[in-house]
């Protein structure tokens, strides 16, 4: 068997380990080793210590001898140099801030008090509690990105104020679903932190692109929810006095000062130094982690235990997306010098694609992972297996990383694994049943599609905010 072949089979294996619930970090490390083993293999630079051997060597000497040479492989030297290489990555120095930033802000009581501004100042939008619920869906999850806890939260928060409301059940959860993933698209996105850490696109241009697709995708969502109230007003019934009561103009600009402008601030403090060159994203994450304590102290939510929490959490989580960064950098480094990318390049290029019908076949393929694989494991792991392709079809790796973004959405939402879906099941009222949550989320879905058609059709969506700030 050649070399390519070995690392097709070596791809292949981890896909069917994955499936069969191994832990992929360590799956991915363990086969990197192993394969890397082979790949690297050099007889004589390992046992080439036995030379020094006499034959009075005791039998200690003569074990130790051996262990040197089998510890003698290349790949030890490259997963050591991996694993230096992540910890010093000064990009992914970010990622701890913004999730300490994140988890801060979950546990100081931001939320509830949001959602009950917004769902007094829209009260006369069509579907207006619906309005409120995606608004602070949006804003909650670009200053956590923590998906699961967004949906979470939100769905014991607004999910009961909408049933009770009357509001069509289907159309609750999805809005609550759909509305908890934006935080992986929004900036400042820790998904997009790692793909410029496994691309070398920089942070700075990936978040001013990122910015106009996600707006897009959210005024779309609102396009929806308001059309669906106006054109089937049973999904979505106004609010009576008793469930919205009417709030002097005073007392609602008291209540959009103490609590949406806070959490506004803080995003766009946070986003706007890094857009402006004021700061390095690392710097604004530290900013924005000091601000979520700044709030949680002020909000009076600020206890030892949930700041212990939010340490915790923030290590676990880091250490679960460096140790993925160790594990695929080895696994990717043994498949290329096997030879594994070639045979991969080589079988696309002789499709005889298209740009259009490559990011088409490659959008598929990342939507097909979406279902088993988390949007971390997609972007350090099988991303990187496109990177080499883009420059043969011209693609800006930049584009790219935003299509990605939009596509990762879908992850989220898709049946059967839509991660989201079984996040709101999990404290839903339990007439609500999962197929409902399925059916609410699909025209979420079809948003999610429709705006990565507007990116194919209209690219300077993406590139418009990079250029005017950055240049080209």
């Amino acid at each position: 068997m050649t070399d390519p072949l070995i690392a097709l089979m070596m791809l292949g294996l981890f896909i069917v380990f994955v499936f069969l619930g191994f832990p992929i970090a360590f799956t991915l490390m363990a086969m990197g080793i192993g394969f890397g083993y082979y790949a690297y293999f050099d007889a004589r630079r390992m046992w080439r210590s036995f030379d020094r051997l006499d034959e009075t060597a005791g039998q200690w000497e003569q074990w130790s001898t051996w262990l040197e040479g089998f510890f003698s492989n290349r790949i030890f030297d490259l997963f050591v140099n991996q694993t230096f290489t992540v910890m010093s990555n000064e990009v992914l120095t970010a990622v701890p801030l913004f999730l300490f930033m994140g988890y801060i802000v979950e546990r100081a009581n931001i939320v509830d008090r949001l959602f009950s501004t917004l769902n007094v100042a829209s009260k006369n939008i069509p579907g207006s509690m619906g309005v409120a619920a995606l608004i602070t869906c949006a804003l909650f999850a670009t200053a956590t990105g923590i998906v699961g806890a967004v949906v979470t939260l939100m769905g014991l928060l607004a999910l009961p104020a909408m049933l009770k409301a009357r509001y069509d059940p289907s159309f609750a959860a999805g809005i609550i679903c759909a509305g908890g993933t934006l935080g992986i698209l929004i900036p400042p996105s820790i998904m997009l932190i790692v793909y410029a850490a496994a691309t070398n696109v920089s942070i700075v241009r990936l978040y001013a692109a990122a910015l106009l697709p996600g707006l897009t995708l959210v005024g779309l969502y609102l396009v929806y929810i308001m059309g669906r109230s106006i054109l089937q007003p049973s999904s979505a019934p106004r609010p009576t006095a008793d469930e919205v009561p009417d709030v002097p103009m005073g007392k609602l600009l008291l209540m959009i000062a103490t609590s949406f402008l806070p959490l506004a601030f803080l995003i766009f403090a946070v986003l706007g130094s890094i857009l402006f060159g004021l700061a390095t994203p690392t710097e604004a994450a530290s900013i924005g982690a000091l601000g979520g304590i700044f709030l949680a102290f002020i909000y009076r939510a600020m206890t030892w235990q949930r700041m212990r929490e939010s340490v915790y959490l923030t290590v676990r989580t880091t250490a679960m997306v460096c140790w993925l960064f160790v594990g695929s950098y080895t696994f990717s480094a043994v498949f290329s010098y096997l030879g594994g990318e070639h045979i991969i390049s080589d079988f696309v290029q002789s499709l005889n694609l298209s740009p259009l019908m490559f990011l088409i076949l490659a959008q598929l393929i990342i939507f097909l992972l979406g279902w088993p694989l988390e949007w971390s494991e997609i972007i350090i792991i099988f991303v990187p297996i496109f990177l080499p392709l883009l420059a043969v079809f011209e693609i800006d790796p930049l584009f790219f990383g935003i299509l990605v973004a939009l596509n990762l959405q879908t992850s989220f939402l898709t049946p059967p694994m839509a991660m989201s879906a079984y996040y709101l099941k999990g404290i839903a009222p339990p007439e609500l049943r999962l197929t409902q949550i399925f059916a609410g989320v699909m025209p979420f879905l079809f948003c999610v599609i429709v705006s990565m058609v507007l990116m194919y059709i209209f690219p300077s969506i993406v590139f418009y905010l990079p250029e005017l700030f950055y240049g080209r």
